[in-house]
């Protein structure tokens, strides 16, 4: 009968946890539709203003902006964009892998060198990078508190001043690009300097005419540090999104092996009870038959 115990308090526990799994599933769901939301409305402007930019790439060359000045890249950057929280599956590890092997293969110099800087937007990045001794810039964690434009532009900012003042010598970004709840995308960005827009074989960049007002220069001028921001913005909110799907999934599978182990326990419930009443029903034959013997 203590076997019989044993395999009652594991199906309790077992049962509190699906209970647990399948609510954090629900929270997940409803965060992720409006996460998603956030990233569709925002897509649209990013590109456009990608393409307005791609458009007028020949002027991006005679730019005096210091955002797409290129140097040589003995100081870096890498912005490591996670979440504050686990139960996500392998989300936050995968962000760190693909960190890890871009200094490994692209920055080992520097690294060696001491001239690797990070700055991390989630704990689980800050926490990871801190405790093996890396120079981590800031504390972003209160970002995903309140995701606004406003709140990531604080970030953005400090990062252009970093690089304007040289500081920095090359931004780069890392982060799961949202797909779907099920699938996100590793995507390493190169931030700062700003990467130069690809030309269309077809010209048809060429083709378009804008009516500008005040003056091309100046309006490139500005629109480049607002590209750089919109940038950064919409990394974070891809990962805000990626976070609650893989969280929706990985749940959805824990609450899935859950139910599988509890019919594999209650299964083997069933047989030692089976053979708990098998055995009484022996010894009550045993003991009758001795009797009449």
């Amino acid at each position: 009968m203590a076997n019989l115990k044993e395999v009652r308090i594991r199906i309790a526990s077992v049962q509190s946890t699906q209970q647990i799994t399948k609510a954090m599933k629900m929270v997940s769901a409803a965060k992720l539709k409006r996460a998603t939301n956030a990233i569709i409305q925002l897509r649209p402007y990013a590109t456009k203003l990608k393409e307005i930019l791609g458009n007028l790439s020949a002027n991006l060359e005679g730019s005096s902006s210091p955002f797409i000045q290129e140097r040589e890249p003995n100081k870096v950057l890498i912005v490591v964009v996670s979440s504050n929280r686990g139960l996500a599956g392998a989300f936050n590890m995968n962000v760190i892998k693909a960190t890890n092997n871009l200094i490994a293969e692209k920055y080992s110099e520097q690294y060696k060198n001491g001239n690797v800087s990070i700055v991390a937007i989630g704990k689980k990045s800050q926490d990871f990078y801190e405790k093996r001794n890396y120079n981590v810039i800031g504390n972003n964690n209160e970002v995903y508190a309140s995701l606004t434009f406003e709140n990531v532009t604080k970030i953005t900012d400090s990062i252009m001043a970093g690089f304007e003042k040289g500081e920095f010598d090359r931004v780069e970004m890392v982060y799961n690009k949202f797909k779907n709840a099920a699938v996100q995308i590793l995507t390493t960005e190169q931030l700062l300097p700003l990467p130069k827009p690809e030309v269309l074989k077809d010209e048809k960049r060429s083709k378009i005419d804008y009516i500008l007002e005040p003056a091309q220069e100046e309006i490139v001028e500005q629109l480049i540090p607002k590209s750089i921001k919109i940038q950064l913005y919409k990394a974070v909110l891809d990962s805000h999104a990626s976070e609650h799907g893989a969280r929706m999934t990985s749940m959805d599978k824990a609450t899935e092996n859950a139910g599988d182990l509890l019919k594999a326990l209650k299964l083997s419930y069933n047989q030692a009870r089976q053979a708990a009443i098998t055995t009484e029903l022996t010894e009550i034959v045993s003991g009758a038959a001795a009797l009449n013997g």
